[in-house]
């Protein structure tokens, strides 16, 4: 297997913040999202996703795989949504396995609600605290480890 490669103080530093940054951001959008939506940060992406899809619909296997998680589990929100209101589903016409998501008026409705106290803190907690050049690493950096991330997963 060979030796193992440590990591240095640098790489240490990188990777606790990276852990911490990311358990403090997910814990305090999940917070704002529950007390003034009512959402959590995984039904508000879903709603996100929703709208921004031709139609405001996505077949369940897209969207899983655009917001990265197991299809029980977007199966599990998507039920909790529907329940809401906020998202209903169809049958695909031309595949009988097919289930679309469909964003409904009133989950359009409170994701524009939710949306301006969401932004405001995600600017609040991270993106204020960046310089542009800080920002453009960070994208690039995260967006590198993401691509190498998907590609791994689809060996």
């Amino acid at each position: 297997m060979g030796e193992t490669r440590w990591l240095d103080d640098d790489e240490m530093r990188a990777w606790e913040g990276f852990l911490a940054a990311g358990a403090l951001l997910n814990r305090r959008i999940e917070q704002q999202l529950k007390e003034e939506a009512g959402l959590s940060h995984a039904q508000y992406e879903i709603l996100v996703r929703l709208e921004r899809a031709p139609g405001g619909e996505l077949r369940m296997t897209e969207l899983a795989d655009a917001l990265l998680t197991s299809k029980s589990g977007l199966t599990y929100q998507v039920t909790q949504l529907e329940k809401a209101g906020l998202v209903r589903r169809r049958a695909c016409p031309t595949d009988v396995r097919g289930i679309f998501a469909v964003l409904t008026e009133e989950g359009r409705r409170t994701l524009h609600s939710a949306a301006p106290g969401h932004v405001a803190l995600v600017r609040r907690l991270l993106i204020d605290h960046l310089t542009r050049d800080q920002l453009a690493v960070l994208a690039d950096g995260l967006g590198a480890v993401g691509r190498r991330l998907r590609d791994d997963a689809g060996e």
